[in-house]
């Protein structure tokens, strides 16, 4: 279960801390990779303070903060340690590394954004960590450590730990990447209602301004001016939370694009907007209005790693899904899938497995079991069983996936360049390297002539090639 409960959120974050305490004090001499999770800064500075304190004098503690211009922890660490005799000589010390959570998920005018080239370095630099005999604690938000597996999936497979921690009061990063932004800087696999941008794991399908049919244009500060005059009339309620839903939508919006000016105080006002289109919603018995109103709410959440508030709206839509939707209806399996994929970032796999057999069952009966939205259901299955180290399964939905692809008159290219890598990377881990070698150079050949060599997934495929090249010689 998800700790909202004071008690077992108490309980859960102190056998978090205990844990990495300990792995913090077996690491010494050696170079040992400890992620640590919170979107509350207050929280986590207490956390820091108290392994620190606990773990001197014995061990000694260094803050590092990553720079936003050049936010590689190789390079951060390695500046740390030139200029500190005790860390020169090898000390034992815990490198303790903040900063993630202010970096730019959008791009500035600039080629790429401050989290993509922080990802970046965490897979290309892996390798130079390994002059560092430290433990190093790196502080991530929930949205990041989400990405983390497939944006740097190298640096990924060397972690000795993942550590979460959970507040009352959940933080919020000042501009974090969203879950549902679909841009082409974002690797994912196609999904219907989406901008077709392919990515590379499991999609939180939930968020995503265009699922309403509604037209929601107009400003902001037109809909919140509609609002107030239908609040003074005191009439039209079923309007009034139409028009909550709207002013929800328009935020999200403008949270998709990058383009709120204050985005803590855009995305807090979304919750508001969703929150009140549902209590409208509830009160009249307007099921199917609740559902998209809470979908969207429950997406607010997840983008925010606030589980345990995502999770119960989730799980409502599910269960009103089943009343107001045709059951012919593909969102009913959509649903599923946002629920699975919210188990999936918290390491819960088998509820996540159970969620994507129903959403793939379902998807098969409605759509074939050749559509191309059955392969991405396929994928993110797969990298389910790839994280619990059940690569022969994982092998074989890979396999079926890039079938179903291969079939597809719909075939998007870049979902089975992404497929591709995919399965290298389950060849890889069982050290299948010459097949995961010709996956890799199968996939450059698909994606160089069409997608270009600067593409991200290009990009992506060439770096895990080149270190599956450094590993293997």
């Amino acid at each position: 279960m998800i700790h909202d409960d004071p008690d077992e959120r108490d309980e859960a974050n102190t056998k978090a801390y205990e844990e990495l305490l300990v792995s913090v004090e077996a690491s010494e001499g050696k170079l040992s990779l400890l992620i640590a999770v919170s979107d509350n800064t207050e929280l986590r500075e207490q956390i820091i303070k108290r392994y620190e304190a606990d773990l001197s004098p014995q061990c000694r503690p260094y803050r590092i903060t990553l720079p936003r211009r050049e936010p590689s922890l190789r390079l951060a660490i390695a500046q740390t340690v030139q200029a500190d005799d005790y860390l020169r000589q090898g000390g034992n010390a815990v490198l303790t590394v903040t900063g993630a959570e202010k970096l730019y998920f959008f791009k500035l005018n600039e080629e790429r954004s401050e989290q993509e080239i922080f990802f970046g370095y965490l897979q290309w630099t892996r390798e130079g960590l390994r002059e560092f005999p430290f433990p190093v604690v790196l502080w991530v938000t929930h949205p990041i450590l989400d990405q983390l597996s497939y944006r740097a999936p190298d640096f990924w497979s060397w972690r000795n730990g993942v550590f979460r921690f959970v507040s009352q009061q959940h933080g919020i990063m000042p501009r974090p990447r969203l879950a549902f932004l679909a841009s082409s800087a974002s690797p994912q696999l196609a999904i219907p209602n989406s901008d077709d941008a392919p990515r590379l794991l499991p999609i939180p399908h939930g968020l995503d301004s265009s699922q309403f049919n509604d037209d929601y244009s107009g400003s902001i500060a037109d809909l919140q001016s509609l609002i107030q005059s239908l609040e003074q009339q005191g009439t039209k309620i079923r309007l009034l939370g139409s028009m909550y839903a709207r002013l929800g939508l328009a935020y999200m919006e403008r949270l998709e694009q990058g383009n709120a000016q204050d985005y803590q105080q855009e995305h807090d006002a979304a919750i508001e907007a969703f929150t009140r289109a549902a209590n409208i919603q509830r009160e009249l018995r307007l099921e199917a209005d609740l559902a998209e109103s809470l979908n969207c709410l429950a997406g607010l959440y997840y983008s925010q790693g606030r589980y345990g508030k995502a999770e119960p709206l989730y799980l409502q839509v599910i269960e009103l899904n089943k009343r107001v939707l045709d059951a012919n209806d593909p969102d009913a399996a959509t649903s599923l899938e946002n629920l699975a994929r919210l188990y999936d970032s918290l390491g819960h796999y088998a509820e996540a497995e159970t969620f994507y057999l129903q959403a793939l069952e379902l998807k098969k009966r409605l759509l074939g079991a050749d559509h191309p939205e059955v392969a991405a259901i396929l994928n993110n299955l797969a990298f389910v069983y790839k994280s619990q180290g059940r690569y022969g399964e994982a092998e074989l939905l890979y396999l079926e996936a890039i079938e179903i692809n291969n079939r597809s008159s719909d075939e998007e290219l870049a979902d089975v360049v992404i497929i591709l890598n995919n399965l290298a990377m389950v060849y890889t881990a069982q050290g299948r390297y010459n097949e995961a070698e010709a996956l890799y150079e199968q996939a450059l050949e698909l994606s160089v002539p069409v997608l270009g060599a600067g593409h991200l997934y290009t990009l992506l495929v060439r770096e895990n090639l080149e270190s599956l090249h450094s590993e293997t010689r």
